[in-house]
């Protein structure tokens, strides 16, 4: 079959702009803002490894680690916590579980540890679970399963052992052992941004960890990062410690150097 010299022209312009069209289009999209907004997330970067969180998960991590720094528990009080946590609840305070159990570490009205509306509070449930801990015997050098099982009397005990080393990955990180390990992001809101609510957020800081007093790096970083975790509830865009700042920026990665605050203060805004 023959065509003629006008038809085949016709077929070269048309493949010719769809070519072109295809090109500017790649182009278009490759440099348009990207329609689908990520959601809110968190993550632990520390030599023990690395994980993600959602922003409850964060929270709920700083404040177990700012009441164990309250009643002065070594790191490995804080692992078992941990390994506790993300068997029973994954670190979200639920309102639900098997029978009665409900919070952060599933515990039973009915078993004495509290009325459901305090154990549905993290530092009240925390601290319930702290002081049944430090009354095992050796818990420090016995394996983690054996000490949340004296703790929790599981039906399957065994089971918090899984947890272990993800525990000590959120350990080094939200104790303030490892500095600058917690890096998280929230969409800004539509229109102008909230006031950021600092006073609230030291405030909630304090039920928690007690005296604010910066006495070591390590107390500060514990302060920093519960701050960087609850950036989101309490609209704070930026944290700065120790010569370096957080910002709620998605194209920035981690702490960058800058920053009034020095080695004394945790400064939010």
């Amino acid at each position: 079959m023959r065509f003629s010299r006008g038809v085949i022209t016709i077929a070269i312009i048309v493949v010719v702009l769809a070519v072109a069209v295809s090109v500017g289009l790649y182009h278009l999209l490759k440099r348009a803002t990207p329609l689908a907004v990520p959601e809110a997330h968190c993550t632990v970067r520390t030599p023990e490894g690395e994980l993600y969180l959602y922003p409850e998960q964060a929270q709920i991590s700083a404040t177990i680690a700012a009441v164990a720094a309250r009643r002065r528990l070594p790191e490995r009080a804080v692992v078992i916590a941990y390994a506790t946590a993300l068997q029973e609840s994954k670190l979200y305070n639920l309102d639900y579980g098997d029978r009665d159990s409900v919070g952060v570490f599933q515990q039973r009205e009915s078993q004495g540890w509290g009325r459901k509306k305090q154990l549905m509070d993290p530092v009240y449930a925390t601290n319930k679970f702290f002081a049944a801990l430090v009354k095992v015997k050796d818990y420090r050098k016995m394996p983690l399963a054996e000490a949340a099982q004296e703790v929790q009397r599981s039906a399957g005990g065994y089971a918090y052992a899984q947890h272990e080393q993800d525990a000590k990955i959120l350990a080094a990180a939200f104790t303030g052992r490892v500095p600058q390990s917690l890096h998280c992001w929230y969409p800004p809101g539509k229109g102008s941004p909230p006031p950021p609510r600092a006073a609230e957020a030291r405030k909630q800081l304090s039920r928690a960890l007690g005296s604010m007093a910066i006495t070591t790096k390590r107390r500060g970083w514990l302060i920093a990062s519960w701050s960087v975790a609850h950036a989101e509830k309490y609209a704070l865009s930026h944290v700065a410690y120790g010569g370096l700042t957080w910002s709620n920026d998605m194209e920035l990665e981690g702490w960058q150097a800058g920053g009034k605050a020095g080695d004394r203060e945790v400064a939010l805004s």
